[in-house]
């Protein structure tokens, strides 16, 4: 009967924890009833902004990704088209991000081979991404994300924008052709391929990112409110594309993009059949998991600042479902991975936008430029053949910089020694380990040192007085009836604890004088299966010494 009642009562809990709060299906079409002609103006100005923002970003993710722009342009297309329908904050700006790139960049760096196979991989594994979010939504999972140390992003994070800044000194140096195809494969392998590959710089490549780096820099001191990313991409692409396409010898050599087609930009289903399928889910499952955590945390992260300053209450749980439904639109659109975007998120906010729909003008305004992009080469201009790779590289550069927070770090490393191990721990391993094993090593140390301070329940001993009161006992005191023990037991008493608490109790026990204890779990939480079981060990110890335990104050939950 009891079983019964108990497998009843965790059924019940269970539906209530499903059905609690749960995601909504289309929760655009409320905003939309209330949409009106002023907030489409503003938000059609917003989207402008984050459109010269978002453009030259995409490019220099994919470019970190080591995947053709057009992976780029694409996710930033479909994100912000798809998003808005699904999200739960107003302000949030979707699409390809520094987090999601390094993945990609791990993967293929990991593997130079497999980048032969991008137009298969890619949109299997951002699919596969957004499956697992699209899970993770209605299983709440973006309210356990509190519970991961903000050390371990900006660990991985930090690591992370030293790896991207090694790779991209290949094309800022110009020395790409003559590295080997694994020379990326670990940090230390790239580092001693860039030494060994120093005497074959290409100035005009230096030269091109060099001036790129300062102009960027110049104008960021200068006008920091300005789309620095875009005009210096432009203006650099301006001067020395044309060196490139149309000046002396010397700079013919000098590496560029090509432009993408129109036909590139078209919807295209991925191959999810053939032979290899199952052996490419199981080689990606682990990728596409860190990137769905890598993605949620991401974007809780930036709904939580653009929140505490436009005064919303976001929905975590609901901006998964978006995050993961603009992944799979991404999937068949052939992009890479989408997830929230905090300077493009706080770009819009900064910028006047009203609404969700601020995010759908941004799609429709890079879907126009990026129409406008492929059909260039019929007019004789092929606007990105004028990018050169070391401009670009040296943006690149720029963002990854960008990534070192130097007071974040002084906190973390400041703050405690959990928090300083946690942070250095995972900075190690995003340079010695695959990324998306670096960031489960950086979240199992956090929870690791979470449940090493949850583990430790408060025991103090207490004693009457010669009032009659209750008093905490000293430990050099005798009690005043020695036969009677009143231990107060305070804090969680999970699998964690369970040791810590029946070693504790038997040391009270080891007193030869001691008949009965009373173990007061007032304020006692969380009783699990191990701790009762550690509790039965303690009472068949006592009463094999012909003593007895009695329970005070126990609560209903751990009755």
């Amino acid at each position: 009967m009891n079983l019964s009642r108990t497998l009843t009562r965790a059924a019940r809990d269970i539906a209530g924890f499903l059905t609690s709060g749960q995601v909504k299906a289309f929760p655009f079409i409320g905003s939309l009833r209330r949409y009106d002609r002023d907030k489409a103006k503003h938000d059609a100005r917003a989207a402008l902004n984050v459109t010269m923002l978002a453009i030259p970003q995409a490019m220099a993710f994919a470019s970190i990704a080591q995947l053709p722009i057009v992976f780029g342009i694409l996710c930033a297309i479909v994100a912000p088209l798809v998003a808005p329908l699904f999200a739960g904050s107003r302000h949030t700006s979707l699409g390809p991000t520094n987090a999601t790139a390094f993945m990609l960049f791990s993967l293929f760096a990991g593997n130079p081979l497999l980048l032969a196979r991008e137009s298969e991989l890619v949109p299997l594994l951002v699919l596969m991404s957004a499956l697992i979010l699209i899970a993770g939504s209605l299983l709440k999972v973006a309210d356990l994300l509190q519970y991961i140390s903000r050390s371990v992003l900006i660990g991985y994070s930090s690591g992370a924008a030293v790896l991207i800044i090694a790779n991209q000194l290949k094309d800022s140096l110009g020395i790409a052709e003559v590295m080997t195809a694994d020379s990326s494969r670990t940090f230390a392998t790239l580092v001693f391929s860039i030494i060994r590959s120093l005497p074959s710089i290409q100035w005009p490549s230096l030269l091109i990112a060099a001036s790129t780096l300062a102009a960027y820099y110049t104008l960021q001191k200068f006008k920091p409110r300005w789309p620095n990313f875009a005009i210096v991409l432009v203006a650099s692409s301006a001067v020395f594309g044309s060196l490139i396409l149309h000046g002396p010898a010397a700079w013919a050599k000098v590496p560029h993009f090509t432009t993408f087609r129109l036909e590139d930009l078209a919807p295209k289903l991925p191959h999810f059949t053939g032979p290899s399928i199952f052996d490419d889910i199981s080689m990606l499952i682990g990728v596409a998991f860190a990137i769905a955590f890598l993605s949620a945390l991401e974007n809780t992260l930036m709904a939580k600042t653009i929140a505490s300053r436009s005064g919303d209450h976001p929905d975590l749980n609901q901006d998964m479902l978006s995050v993961g439904m603009a992944n799979l639109a991404s999937a068949f659109a052939g992009g890479m991975p989408a997830s929230g975007s905090l300077t493009r998120s706080a770009l819009n906010f900064a910028s006047g936008a009203k609404s969700r729909f601020s995010s759908t003008f941004a799609g429709i305004y890079i879907l126009i430029a990026a129409v406008l992009i492929a059909l260039s080469p019929r007019i004789g201009i092929p606007l990105v053949d004028y990018v050169p790779k070391a401009a670009l590289a040296a943006l690149v550069i720029a963002l990854a910089l960008a990534l070192f927070n130097p007071r974040h770090l002084r906190i973390c490393l400041r703050s405690t020694s959990d928090d300083a191990a946690v942070l250095i721990i995972t900075f190690l391993a995003t340079l010695l380990t695959p990324l998306h094993v670096a960031i489960f090593i950086g979240v199992a140390i956090s929870i690791t040192l979470f449940l090493r301070k949850a583990s430790k329940p408060f025991l103090v001993e207490y004693e009457f007085d010669d009032t009659g009161e209750l008093r905490e006992r000293g430990e050099k005191r005798p009690r005043p009836i020695p036969s009677i023990s009143i231990v107060h037991v305070e804090g969680d008493l999970f699998f964690g604890a369970s040791e810590l608490f029946r070693t504790q109790i038997q040391r009270t026990v080891s007193d030869p004088a001691l008949k009965v204890i009373i173990l007061r779990l007032k304020n006692a939480r969380h009783l699990d299966a191990t701790s009762v079981m550690a509790l039965e060990d303690l009472i068949r110890f006592t009463r094999a010494h012909d003593r007895h335990i009695l329970i005070s104050g126990a609560t209903r939950e751990v009755y």
